[in-house]
């Protein structure tokens, strides 16, 4: 017996992106903040206690907006967003009707129709180069061609820690590996759901694989199994989409012959780059997406319910002798037939999804398996987990890194003058910032990530329930969340959907 000498690395050090106008304040809070101060000196420049009484009131509440904070936002953003959501509801833009209602082509064809940010993506239809075909998801706004793969991973929990140590570095390896200058992959995004499985796929694979030959008392024994294990199982869905910027990428897409068939044509070339990387880190392809397999990992979150179905028509396909449709949905039934975007909740067909955002990572050192209590099986609900990956290249990383030494240092400056202490946590933070930097100077990659959480039922009396229990699991994970109110939509295309968006060009926070 061998006892490994080599201790569960830990990981820490995670920094909130900061991109305010002016230290943590948006440009609308510095106008705020400005308005505020100006109307509090105009009694004094008028001498005058009347003007004072409505002056200090208004500046108090300018002050209010720009500072308060409700449920994790700033005052006035937290207006923006209510007053555009109710300008949405009143003029029913929160509403998508698809199916039936859906806009034809003039041939008659009626294209992939997606509601909200998704109705800008189009699917392609590319070569693999190993003579099969790949579905790329093409954003022409953001210049972006994306796509999917279906991934096995071994796992972390149940593995000494000289190899759990090993699958994790090989995975900063991969990601490492993307960080350099004008580098053609943009962003690299992991999706993984936990969905309840009533066992149709594992019955209908059981039924074609039974000899005739079997004993009728082995064949009811295990028909008996199957009908108690089915519907207390949990199947998980992983995905890996690797996205690729035309921008940074446009002399190799002008050589491989320009336009969207040079773009698939270097992507292509990319993930044929990335495969041996990506076997190292432990993952194992199980499938390049089809144009049919990315409308099917689209239409199953819109719709959990056609889960079921299609996992026992894509099992019985697997048969030569099968005669039906082929594995997968039809491009042109991708997207939910009907949404509706809430407050706070997002419904789509027959289901109801809450988004969350996770605005603050642990502060303490934790073991790579911190994330696991996330994906934990509920009968009563589905979950998914989206991990938004932009590779940084050194010069950006650099200035990127040296800006927030300015800002931080300039904070510092600032309270050492006003006679303000310095708080733990603000030490804390300058310490992982330089931490950060001397790991980018001796050759370190530097990425920005954000990670998103949805929670789907097909019950709505259900929902409250879930979201506490997935609060309570992201609790015990150490990650702070914050619901995304006013924009459940745009939550719910990064989280719940292996596509690969996220992570804008500015954004406030993490």
């Amino acid at each position: 017996m061998s006892v490994s000498a080599e201790p569960s690395a830990t990981y820490s050090g995670w920094q909130s992106e900061r991109s305010g106008f002016m230290g943590n304040l948006s440009g609308l809070g510095f106008v705020l903040v400005a308005a505020g101060a100006l109307t509090a000196i105009v009694p004094i420049y008028l001498r005058s206690w009347a003007s004072a009484i409505i002056c200090l009131p208004v500046s108090v509440v300018l002050l209010l907006l720009a500072y308060g904070r409700v449920l994790g936002l700033s005052a006035n953003e937290w207006i923006v967003l209510a007053v555009r959501h109710q300008i949405s509801v009143a003029t029913r833009k929160n509403l998508f009707l698809s199916g039936v209602f859906a806009p034809r082509t003039k041939e008659g064809a009626q294209p992939m129709d997606l509601p909200g940010t998704l109705a800008r993506l189009h699917l392609l239809d590319a070569p693999d180069g190993l003579g099969g075909q790949l579905g790329v998801v093409h954003n022409p706004v953001a210049n972006t061609y994306t796509a999917i793969c279906r991934v096995t991973f071994p796992g972390l929990a149940l593995i000494d820690t000289d190899r759990q140590n090993t699958r994790v570095q090989a995975w900063e390896t991969l990601l490492r590996s993307q960080c350099k200058e004008d580098g053609a992959i943009t962003r690299i995004s992991v999706h993984q759901r936990s969905l309840p499985d009533d066992g149709t796929a594992l019955r209908s694979w059981t039924e074609r694989h039974i000899s005739p030959d079997a004993p009728a008392a082995a064949v009811e024994a295990l028909d008996e199994l199957m009908m108690s294990a089915g519907p207390a199982a949990t199947t998980r869905e992983t995905y890996l989409a690797i996205t690729l910027s035309s921008s940074r990428a446009r002399l190799a897409i002008k050589g491989a012959g320009g336009g969207q068939v040079g773009a698939a044509a270097v992507l292509v070339r990319e993930l044929h780059a990335m495969q041996p990387t990506i076997a190292s880190a432990g993952l194992s392809i199980v499938e390049w997406l089809t144009p049919r397999g990315v409308a099917q990992a689209i239409r199953t979150a819109y719709d959990p319910e056609a889960q079921l179905a299609l996992a026992g028509r894509n099992a019985a396909a697997e048969d030569p002798e099968w005669n039906g449709s082929k594995p997968g949905v039809d491009p042109e039934l991708a997207g939910p037939a009907a949404a509706e975007t809430n407050w706070g909740v997002y419904r789509h067909d027959g289901a109801w999804t809450v988004s969350y955002q996770v605005r603050g990572l642990p502060k303490s050192e934790v073991y790579a398996t911190f994330l696991q209590p996330l994906l934990r099986p509920r009968q009563n609900a589905r979950r998914s987990l989206s991990l938004v990956y932009e590779p940084i290249g050194p010069s950006q990383a650099r200035q990127t890194l040296a800006r927030e030494k300015a800002k931080r240092d300039a904070a510092r400056q600032l309270r050492a003058k006003t006679g303000r202490a310095e708080s733990e946590d603000e030490r804390r933070e300058d310490v992982a910032a330089r931490d950060q930097d001397v790991a980018r100077a001796a050759g370190h990659g530097v990425l920005r990530l954000t990670c998103l959480l949805a929670v789907t039922v097909t019950d709505a009396t259900e929902l409250e329930t879930a979201c506490a229990e997935l609060q309570a699991d992201a609790s015990q994970a150490g990650l702070e969340l914050r619901r995304a109110w006013g924009a459940q939509d745009d939550a719910f295309a990064i989280a719940a959907l292996p596509l690969g968006q996220g992570l804008p060009d500015r954004r406030v926070g993490i």
